[in-house]
């Protein structure tokens, strides 16, 4: 077995000892035999970013050789909302390396996600996760790059307070258990995505923690490891339907919304991004942040923003969206600042050997690990569409690279202070700022779109019906007129729990 397989956590990966992306029909056929798989699951996320599922009992190889090859028809106007009625037959296609065993089903099944195909067998123009592999295209065609992204799917996991161990309020950053109280769900979640497709980096509790009304209200945090931007997507949408399921059997309640409670941390989707050349990093050059990186994070500062109108989609987003908080109000970036839009995480651009100070019996030899430099946008969160929030993503960082004036762009939107305090005031005042409502987003993706559709990435009528829908929320001025009436601001909060 491939010395690098041996410890995958996904069954189908182990047990036919190939990588997800090199999978075959006939490698799921043999395995579905094999293992006595029942079901078939076919998957896939629609306008409202969640997956769907459609069921399939396999009856013979023949009919699990045609649901694997010709997919299904599904109606696509009750998936999408710029779909009409009366053209609106799609087919859902799988692909092969996303099949996972599904870990809830009683019969034993295996779940594949899919594409969307119109019925002229071309990818639809406007599929989420088409747009998002048409801006990856475009940015390797047009960079000779690849791009690479990373999540941190943060959530809060609410329960009955049992008094017992209680973590401080708002102090909850790292805790274990007695005091946090749900380290083994996260731990269960996270053996689930793993063995699901998913490429974890670690998880932990985060800070927000309170208790409210007799319940515990307790905020965790899984993140991932950079990899292919459509992957990250795919990965990231899989752990979003595991978190929620696994949640549903616990019988507790699980939720992504950006604003939780009045006064309390909300839940972001910080996305880590790279770009890379034949499996190198190219963030960093001779351990600075290299000119590539740049020109990447001044594509993030041009586009931020419309680039919410993907990430940020509902009023509560924006009662995150507030100053003085660790999420971001200015559009600006900065080296380990957690108030600005772009942070360039600590990273380990000296090459050095800390395992061997610590540890004396180890050796010595200086280990460069730059490549592991990534830069975070910090103003998405639980509501996003995720495939349509990497694409922006990538979208944005391939602008970076077209536009002539991309280095000065960097160096006027760089900060190294914390511009809220009061000495520095002046300096903040001279930053964009990022939009303040759902209104406000649909503007800005409206003035921007031009840069989208290039190279025939976004469609227009989706990013004209994603504003409409923005539009409608008629939320401009909102924060101003309720943020004060803790009453009118839970009503919304209660509203929008399950988003996303």
């Amino acid at each position: 077995m491939n010395a690098n397989i041996s410890m995958n956590p996904n069954p189908i990966v182990q047990y036919l000892n190939k990588y997800p992306e090199q999978l075959t029909k006939e490698d799921l056929i043999r395995y579905i035999e094999d293992n006595d798989i029942e079901m078939i699951n076919l998957r896939y996320a629609g306008w409202d970013g969640r997956l769907k599922a459609l069921n399939f009992v396999i009856s013979s190889r023949n009919h699990l050789e045609t649901i694997l090859t010709a997919g299904e028809r599904v109606d696509g106007s009750s998936l999408f909302p710029f779909i009409e009625a009366g053209s609106s037959d799609l087919y859902v296609i799988p692909r092969y390396k996303t099949a996972f065993v599904n870990p809830f089903a009683e019969v034993p099944t295996l779940d594949i996600l899919c594409s969307f195909y119109d019925r002229d067998g071309n990818a639809l123009d406007g599929a989420p996760e088409n747009i998002l592999k048409k801006a990856h295209d475009a940015f390797k065609k047009t960079t000779g790059y690849n791009y690479e992204t990373m999540g941190e799917l943060e959530y809060y996991i609410i329960s009955e307070d049992d008094g017992l161990f209680k973590a401080d309020d708002q102090r909850g950053y790292h805790e274990s258990s007695p005091f946090s109280k749900w380290n083994s769900f996260r731990t269960h979640a996270m053996k689930l995505i793993a063995e699901a497709g998913g490429m974890i980096k670690y998880g932990h509790s985060e800070v927000g923690n309170f208790t409210k009304d007799g319940y515990v209200y307790e905020q965790n945090e899984i993140e991932f490891l950079p990899t292919n931007v459509e992957d990250s997507a795919d990965q990231l949408v899989k752990a979003k339907w595991i978190v929620r399921t696994l949640a549903y059997q616990y019988g507790v309640t699980v939720t992504f919304a950006p604003k939780i409670t009045v006064g309390k941390a909300g839940s972001g989707l910080h996305i880590h991004t790279r770009v890379m050349q034949n499996g190198k990093n190219l963030m960093t050059e001779n351990g600075e942040l290299s000119d590539i990186a740049k020109k990447t994070i001044a594509g993030y500062m041009d586009l931020a923003p419309s680039l919410t109108a993907f990430g940020n989609l509902n009023p509560t987003s924006y009662f995150r969206l507030v100053p003085h908080q660790e999420a971001p109000t200015n559009i600006c970036w900065g080296d380990r600042n957690r108030s600005v839009l772009v942070r360039v995480p600590l990273g380990w651009s000296t090459p050095s050997n800390m395992a061997h100070s610590v540890n004396p019996q180890e050796s010595g030899e200086v280990i460069d690990f730059s490549d592991k430099q990534t830069v975070e946008f910090r103003c998405p969160d639980g509501s996003a569409d995720i495939y349509l929030l990497l694409a922006g993503l990538t979208v944005a960082a391939r602008h970076g690279f077209e536009i002539k004036d991309a280095l000065e762009i960097a160096d006027k939107t760089y900060v190294d202070v914390n511009i809220f305090e009061p000495e520095h005031r002046s300096k903040e005042a001279t930053f964009a700022k990022l939009p303040a409502s759902c209104v406000e987003s649909a503007e800005q993706l409206l003035k921007q779109m031009r840069i989208y559709s290039q190279h025939d990435v976004f469609p227009e009528n989706v990013m004209i019906c994603l504003a409409d829908m923005l539009t409608l929320y008629n939320d401009k001025g909102l924060i101003a007129r309720i943020q004060h009436d803790d009453e009118k601001v839970m009503k919304l909060v209660n509203r929008y729990f399950y988003c996303g």
